[in-house]
């Protein structure tokens, strides 16, 4: 028996702990503890970062398309070896080429159309444009042919050529303004906020801001 005025020890303490605590009445760790959110963040961080991947190869790709594949736009030199090919065919410079002509204007260039081919292209000619063809008919009839033949060739030529596109005032060097202006203009839509940081640092090497030819070769190679 207890004497009066002696407490009796409380056991709400110890209760608690037991009940809240792990082996030996250790406290329990809280699902909110450090440790946990530590381990998440790898987790984000490594979603994010294929994320970023994704995003980065899908804009590799489409600029791939939009500078070496068969629906792309004719580069200025293409376009000058046409002009070339039609003021040579085009005796009596008047800015036309005879239907007679087309067929030997196109060997000279490397192409062997079949004989079917150049009765349809004859016949087109004769029919929708009075036997006649000027530069702009020229080029429709060439561009495709010459996309589809050079179609995800990568040689010097090419390589110059897709360069120039983003080079736009030649000096040399892509900038980040430059890089904006093209991707923009060869995507359709403009980039989401980082991804131009990203592709810039890198494609960027030697880290002097610009992206220069041996750069971007080298990204085109990669992917």
């Amino acid at each position: 028996m207890s004497k009066e005025g002696e407490r009796t020890p409380s056991t709400t303490s110890v209760e608690s702990a037991s009940t809240d605590g792990g082996k030996d009445g250790a406290p329990k760790a809280s699902d909110d503890s450090p440790s946990s959110s530590v381990s998440e963040k790898p987790k984000k961080s490594s979603r994010k970062s294929k994320k970023t991947s994704e995003s980065k190869n899908k804009i590799y790709i489409s600029v791939l398309e939009s500078v070496f594949g068969s629906d792309r736009e004719l580069a200025q030199a293409e376009l000058d070896e046409l002009q070339e090919a039609f003021k040579e065919f085009d005796y009596d410079q008047d800015g036309y080429l005879n239907y007679k002509d087309v067929a030997e204007c196109m060997r000279t260039m490397g192409y062997m159309p079949t004989e079917m081919e150049l009765l349809e292209i004859v016949q087109q000619i004769k029919m929708r444009m009075g036997g006649l063809m000027d530069f702009e008919d020229f080029i429709e009839l060439m561009g495709p042919r010459m996309m589809g033949e050079t179609a995800g060739m990568l040689g010097l030529k090419e390589l110059q050529s897709a360069f120039l596109q983003f080079d736009l005032d030649g000096d040399g060097k892509i900038n980040q303004e430059e890089l904006k202006e093209a991707l923009k203009s060869l995507l359709g839509e403009k980039l989401k906020k980082g991804e131009l940081e990203e592709i810039t640092k890198e494609l960027d090497i030697n880290a002097d801001g610009t992206i220069d030819f041996e750069e971007f070769v080298m990204m085109l190679s990669i992917h």
